[in-house]
């Protein structure tokens, strides 16, 4: 019996890549360069399974006729860049990699917090470029984070762990907006309070951090009157989706004065980051590393393998989305 056939979209780990190599009739993206639509619809009508990340975008043009792909297997935890009623029409199963990119995430959200406020960015790039003339009391003054108050959009697995190390590890006030009711004795495992509206949540906080799915009713979520309706000495941070944040009404909103300042992991068209975002000091920009650390991604890349090898023995897939 000849094994499924199953294409790699970009380079994953070795040791993921070794054991999908050991199971399936793989084909690799040996130079890891992003793949073009045409060249993802092809994988679609030649491979039994296609294993896509983030920066693989399949909407649902990709989909229409007869398709041989059977499964996505997808690299990450958000699927807002496949479409999934279109998957779902054609048969197609796919799934994600939950739980275990909770950590690094809430790590790194935590990391951009820190860096805005203490102006960390701008004083790595004095240094270098060996522009820095000493100390001095007014230099580089930013803003203290222990005691203040961060509000959190989306109270899953990460914003959770974000709540835990900013409430027990800077002592920080949690507030937080989720669509559904939170039990106050689980908020309370991370010193949160539910509020009722964003709007509350961003009345009284001096950060404001996404940890919500991208795509459909979360798009533009921080739309021009939301940043408006925050501190004018709050900073908003994003390790969530790009499409979250409207990225033209963000950029105004930090040239005008209206926040303080961002930390982004990620953006509304990815890699491009406008000029006018990268032009900025009071905003620290990561190149999308929220799950960049070798622990997380291998295990995200075996959370796939775990899914493709379930669906082609006939089992339910663990991590099933459609």
């Amino acid at each position: 019996m000849s094994r499924p056939r199953i294409l790699v979209t970009r380079r994953w780990p070795s040791a993921v890549e070794a054991v999908l190599s050991e199971r399936f009739d793989t084909t690799l993206n040996r130079d890891d360069a992003a793949l073009d639509a045409g060249q993802l619809r092809e994988a679609l009508l030649t491979y039994d399974a296609v294993l896509p990340t983030v920066s693989d975008k399949l909407p649902a043009a990709l989909f229409e006729g007869a398709i041989r792909s059977k499964i996505l297997g997808n690299f990450g935890v958000g699927f807002n860049h496949i479409d999934i009623a279109a998957a779902k029409e054609k048969g197609v199963a796919v799934t994600n990699t939950p739980g275990v990119l909770t950590d690094c995430t809430a790590d790194i959200a935590m990391l951009l917090l820190l860096s805005v406020a203490r102006r960390g960015g701008e004083g790595e790039r004095e240094v270098r470029a060996g522009a820095w003339t000493g100390w001095r009391p007014t230099h580089l003054v930013g803003t203290k984070v222990t005691d203040k108050t961060v509000g959190i959009i989306g109270f899953g697995r990460i914003g959770r762990a974000f709540a835990q190390r900013c409430h027990f590890g800077f002592g920080m006030d949690v507030v937080f907006y989720n669509r559904s009711a939170i039990d106050p004795m689980e908020a309370s495992r991370y010193g949160a309070m539910q509020l009722q509206t964003v709007e509350d949540v961003l009345e009284v906080s001096d950060f404001v951090s996404l940890h919500c799915p991208g795509g459909a009713e979360n798009r533009h979520l921080m739309n021009a009157a939301r940043l408006a309706a925050m501190k004018p000495e709050a900073f908003l941070i994003n390790t969530a989706r790009g499409d979250v944040v409207d990225e033209a009404a963000l950029i105004s909103a930090l040239e005008q004065g209206t926040i303080r300042g961002a930390g982004l992991d990620v953006y509304e068209a990815e890699p491009h980051v406008p000029e006018r975002l990268r032009a900025m000091n009071n905003v620290v920009l990561l190149p999308h590393l929220g799950s960049a650390t070798e622990e997380t991604r291998t295990a995200m890349g075996m959370k796939v393998v775990d899914n493709i090898t379930a669906f082609f023995a006939g089992r339910e897939p663990p991590d099933r989305v459609v």
